[in-house]
């Protein structure tokens, strides 16, 4: 998750948001935080997308569609990619799940493979799956992951990983908040990752430490405005939502590059930063 990023899967928010009017009448549906300004979220964007155009040689966009809501914005979680492809998800999210259709089918267009998908009771959101290394991969168990889904998982990465590990993720804010386990922590590098530790269960920190990997720790003001959230885009070349200058400032003190963008309206108030708008395909 932090090697050179060279395909990537995204979402222009005029096509998730449609318009005002739309954005006003769904907003609190889809548990945003206040309704977001349209054209100031595409004026963001076109700001988070320059960083993106500058670092990655292929990007793809998502179509428009009337199956799925002001979510799909949020790339990352209705597939997570494996080595051999995508592994088509459902979200736990009820309203978010429409987005596994819509993203198979755009899978299929591009003629990017598809290593499996998630049937039944299974659910599960790409921001709870973090790929530790190339051979290990943690799986958040949270309300957006359940165990059928990891159960599911397991099988589908058996002949790619060494371990799974299952990550129990906290009640925190409740139900209805979106907790991942990407919410807690972002790989920057082998050796560097950002986290809020407060959320975090003691074994994983611990694992972190004894796997050489310095922490970067988010302190709770700025873990609200999504500090913790930061995309690499190579290794310690990174992005993130502007307004957390803690962090910003302990990643350059840590040998990163960090690139920021203002994400009011297509990152804090849907509460997805640079991980949630972006689905990595291919790294090197």
């Amino acid at each position: 998750m932090y090697k050179k990023l060279n395909r990537v899967i995204v979402k222009h928010p005029k096509d998730a948001f449609i318009s005002q009017e739309h954005l006003g009448r769904e907003w609190k549906k889809f548990n945003y935080i206040n309704e977001p300004d349209f054209l100031k979220a595409q004026h963001e964007y076109e700001q988070f997308i320059a960083i993106i155009k500058e670092h990655v040689g292929n990007i793809e966009f998502l179509p428009v569609s009337e199956r799925v809501g002001l979510d799909s914005l949020y790339a990352h979680d209705p597939v997570k990619f494996t080595p051999k492809g995508a592994i088509i998800l459902k979200s736990g999210k009820t309203l978010r799940q429409p987005e596994a259709e819509v993203y198979k089918d755009f899978l299929q267009e591009k003629e990017i493979p598809i290593v499996g998908e998630l049937t039944g009771e299974a659910v599960a959101d790409g921001g709870d799956l973090v790929w530790l290394d190339d051979r290990t991969l943690l799986i958040g168990r949270g309300y957006r992951t359940n165990d059928e889904a990891i159960r599911q998982i397991k099988e589908m990465v058996a002949d790619q990983v060494e371990e799974v590990i299952v990550v129990q993720l906290p009640h925190d804010q409740g139900e209805n908040e979106c907790l991942h386990l990407m919410s807690i922590i972002s790989i920057v590098d082998k050796d560097l990752s950002v986290v809020y530790s407060r959320l975090m269960p003691v074994f994983l920190r611990q694992m972190l430490i004894k796997r050489g990997f310095r922490l970067v720790e988010v302190p709770e003001d700025e873990y609200l405005r999504l500090g913790c959230n930061v995309l690499a885009l190579a290794p310690r070349v990174c992005m993130m939502v502007s307004g957390n200058p803690f962090t910003k400032q302990q990643l350059i003190d840590a040998g990163a590059t960090v690139y920021e963008y203002d994400g009011n309206e297509i990152s804090y108030l849907g509460t997805g930063g640079p991980t949630c708008l972006t689905c990595p395909v291919e790294r090197e």
